[in-house]
C-alpha cells in the first residue's frame, strides 16, 4: 500500500461518523438479557457475530448459559443508538452512553436481566 492510500484511508476513519448506544443480548430460551453500552455498537455487533459464528462467548456474564446451550440461542438487539456530538470529546460521549444505559436499565426493571 502506498502512502498517499494509506494516509487517505487514515483520513476517512478518523473523519467517519461514531454511533454508540445501547444494546441487549437476548437468551431466547431463558427469556433473559444482558444490557451493555458501547461508544462503537456495530462494533459489539461484529464481535457478537463472530463468537455465533465461532461458538465463542465473547460476554462472560453469559458464559455458564452459552456453555450450557447453542449460542443460537442468543440475539443481539439494539435498544437505541446516539451519535457522537462534533464537538463532544471521547469522555463526554462515553459518559452520555453510560447514562442512556442507565435510562435503559430502568426501563427494563421488569424483564429478567
Amino acid at each position: 500500500m502506498d502512502k498517499k492510500t494509506r494516509k487517505e484511508m487514515q483520513s476517512q476513519y478518523k473523519e467517519r461518523e461514531i454511533i454508540g448506544g445501547v444494546y441487549a443480548v437476548r437468551n431466547t430460551l431463558k427469556n433473559k438479557l444482558l444490557v451493555e453500552a458501547d461508544t462503537d455498537i456495530y462494533g459489539s455487533k461484529n464481535r457478537f457475530e463472530f463468537a455465533m459464528k465461532t461458538g465463542s462467548c465473547v460476554f462472560p456474564k453469559l458464559q455458564n448459559d452459552w456453555t450450557e446451550q447453542e449460542s443460537g440461542q442468543f440475539v443481539f438487539e439494539i435498544l437505541e443508538e446516539l451519535k457522537k456530538g462534533e464537538t463532544q470529546s471521547p469522555e463526554e460521549f462515553k459518559a452520555d452512553i453510560e447514562v442512556l444505559k442507565q435510562i435503559w436499565l430502568e426501563k427494563l426493571a421488569g424483564e429478567s436481566l
